[in-house]
């Protein structure tokens, strides 16, 4: 649009030139003339952004540039007496309507386009002493090409503007979700975890003075752990974090073997895809978790089969409140794979974990 600007003021500067070449406009008259329209067009950019960036008010430019393009139109032509001339000059009136109409109401734009072409028309008769009739249709016609071509253009900048705020938005969602992701993540790795360190560790302080040697092995696998869970968030962090439904069923029965928990798998997974073998590895390790932290369960049985996974621990400690964090970032995973979660406490006073995943 600036360069479209600028290419006009470029031909009408040429045009008010050669004019004054040929004597048909005097020297202070040509002056006046471009003052005018450099006027006119140093004020167009500013009043071009107001109507494409929203549609206020800008009465002072839009006044101000509207004043400069009718002295224009009035100074330019000054042919002698009884010469004719095309008119061209008049349409720097309707490219400052054409953006005038983008600031006002349609019943507004109507009325100043009645008013700015009626008055265009009758001073380019008057001027030029052309047909009225052929005068009016073309000034009308040319004013009406101008506008609609200025309001596609708005249309067509609006159009672009909002696909660029829908691309921006579309990746703050995806920031969004990636950070949901990445602490749905983290806790699931961190919480198991720590839990067991911390499990272990106590275990350790424990047995210090009494098993030397066993206080050992509880302390290096408590830096077995460690490492593991460094290795595990990295791998989160790189958004490759998977888990091996074999390998949380053993870690999960040894770490509740090791705190008093008798713990007895069944699980028939053979036929599942991987996708929802990982996905029930994460509730065998949520739920391997919850046991440790929050209840006080001497049994925990895991079964799984068909797709769908149980755990019962009789180790309630209190009645169930609003679940927390670990269990609604697993109610959120298996819900996007298309599965389902409940977890919830049982008549005889224990808690059952129950998730159901495509097979």
């Amino acid at each position: 649009m600036d360069a479209m600007v600028v290419l006009f003021a470029l031909g009408l500067t040429a045009y008010i030139a050669l004019r004054t070449a040929q004597g048909r406009i005097s020297l202070p008259r040509a002056v006046s003339a471009e003052a005018c329209l450099l006027t006119v067009f140093g004020l167009f950019p500013f009043v071009l952004r107001d109507a494409f960036d929203a549609r206020p008010r800008p009465l002072v430019k839009l006044t101000v540039s509207g004043l400069a393009t009718a002295m224009a139109v009035a100074l330019v032509p000054a042919p002698p007496e009884g010469a004719t001339g095309e008119g061209s000059w008049a349409m720097v009136a309707f490219l400052w309507l054409s953006v005038a109409i983008l600031h006002l109401p349609a019943w507004g734009a109507l009325g100043l386009g009645v008013v700015v072409v009626g008055l265009t028309a009758s001073y380019v008769v008057l001027v030029t002493g052309r047909p009225w009739p052929g005068v009016l249709l073309t000034e009308a016609l040319t004013a009406v090409l101008m506008a609609v071509a200025m309001w596609l253009w708005r249309w067509l900048w609006w159009t672009i503007r909002e696909a660029n705020d829908s691309k921006e938005a579309k990746a703050r969602l995806a920031v969004s979700e990636e950070r949901l992701r990445f602490a749905r993540d983290l806790h699931d790795l961190l919480g198991h975890s720590l839990s067991v360190i911390t499990l272990k560790s106590e275990l350790a302080a424990k047995l210090a003075t009494k098993d030397a040697a066993r206080a050992a092995r509880e302390m290096a696998d408590v830096r077995r752990l460690v490492a593991e869970s460094l290795t595990e968030v990295q791998h989160a962090v790189d958004g490759y974090q998977t888990l091996d439904l074999d390998e949380e069923l053993a870690g999960v029965r040894a770490a509740l073997e090791a705190a008093g928990t008798r713990c007895t798998v069944e699980a028939r997974a053979g036929d599942l895809s991987p996708a929802a073998r990982a996905l029930l590895a994460w509730a065998v390790r949520e739920g391997g978790t919850n046991v440790l932290k929050h209840s006080t369960a001497t049994r925990c049985e895991i079964t799984i089969d068909g797709g769908v996974l149980e755990m019962r621990n009789d180790g309630v400690r209190r009645p169930a409140a609003e679940p927390g964090s670990g269990l609604r970032g697993l109610a959120e995973r298996m819900t996007t794979a298309g599965g389902s979660l409940t977890a919830a406490g049982t008549p005889d006073g224990g808690f059952l974990l129950r998730a159901a995943v495509p097979a």
